[in-house]
C-alpha cells in the first residue's frame, strides 16, 4: 500500500463501499437530487482512487452485495405485507360467507316453523264438526281436544284442564260457580261459542282456546301464567 495505511485503507475502503452504493443507487433510480449524485459520485471516484487497484473491484463488489440485500430485505417485507393483506382479506369473506350462511339458516328455521304452525291450524277441526251425544268419556272429550287444537299448544291446553276439572266437562265448583272442562266462570261465558255449552264438551274446548288466545296469546301462554298463579 503506497498511498495510505493499512488502517487508512480500511477506513477508506468502508466509506468508498457507502459512496459506491450511493452510486449504484443513483443509477438504479435513487430519489436523490442530481448535485447530491454528483457530489456523491465524486466522493467515490476520489475515494476508490485512494485504494489500490487491486482492491477497488472488491469494494465495488461489496456494494452491489449490500444493494442486493437491501432490496432482498425490500421485496421480503413486501411480500410479507401482502400475505398479511391478503390473509385479512381472506378472514373478512370468511366472516361474511358465515354471516350470510347463518341469515339464510335462521329464515330458513322461520319458514318452516311458519309452514308447520299453518299445517298445524289448518289440520284444527271446528266444534261443530262432531257429531252430538248424550255423554262423553274422557278419552272422547281428549280427543276432540286433540283435533281442535294445535299440536304445540296442546299439552299445555291439557295441563289446565286436568288441574281445573280433571276433563270432567260437567264439573261445577259448588263456592264460585264456575263450570265445566276449564271452568269458566261464570260459565254462561260459554254461550258465545255454542247454547249447547252445558252438555257440548267440544263447545266448551272452543270457548277455553278462544279465552286462552285471547287473554295470553296461546294456551302455553296460559299455562305459564297458571304455574305461577294457579289460576288463569
Amino acid at each position: 500500500m503506497s498511498r495510505i495505511s493499512v488502517r487508512g485503507f480500511a477506513v477508506a475502503s468502508a466509506t468508498a463501499v457507502t459512496a459506491v452504493g450511493s452510486v449504484v443507487g443513483v443509477a438504479s433510480g435513487s430519489v436523490a437530487q442530481n448535485n447530491d449524485a454528483e457530489a456523491t459520485a465524486a466522493d467515490a471516484m476520489t475515494l476508490l482512487a485512494d485504494i489500490p487497484v487491486g482492491q477497488q473491484a472488491q469494494v465495488q463488489t461489496v456494494s452491489l452485495a449490500q444493494q442486493a440485500d437491501a432490496q432482498a430485505i425490500a421485496a421480503d417485507a413486501g411480500a410479507k405485507k401482502e400475505a398479511e393483506e391478503a390473509a385479512r382479506k381472506a378472514a373478512a369473506q370468511t366472516a361474511i360467507a358465515k354471516k350470510v350462511a347463518a341469515e339464510k339458516a335462521e329464515k330458513a328455521a322461520k319458514e318452516r316453523a311458519e309452514q308447520q304452525a299453518a299445517a298445524s291450524r289448518n289440520a284444527v277441526r271446528d266444534a261443530s264438526s262432531f257429531a252430538v251425544q248424550s255423554s262423553y268419556t274422557v278419552a272422547q272429550v281428549q280427543a276432540m281436544a286433540r283435533s281442535m287444537i294445535p299440536a304445540d299448544q296442546f299439552q299445555c291446553f291439557s295441563n289446565i284442564v286436568q288441574r281445573e276439572s280433571t276433563w270432567n266437562y260437567r264439573a261445577m265448583n259448588p263456592s264460585s260457580g264456575a263450570y265445566g272442562l276449564v271452568q269458566a266462570l261464570p260459565g254462561s261465558k260459554m254461550a258465545s261459542a255454542g247454547a249447547d255449552w252445558q252438555t257440548n264438551p267440544a263447545t266448551q274446548i272452543k270457548w277455553g282456546l278462544n279465552y286462552m288466545n285471547g287473554r295470553y296469546g296461546s294456551p302455553c301462554g296460559a299455562w305459564t301464567f297458571w304455574q305461577a298463579n294457579h289460576w288463569y
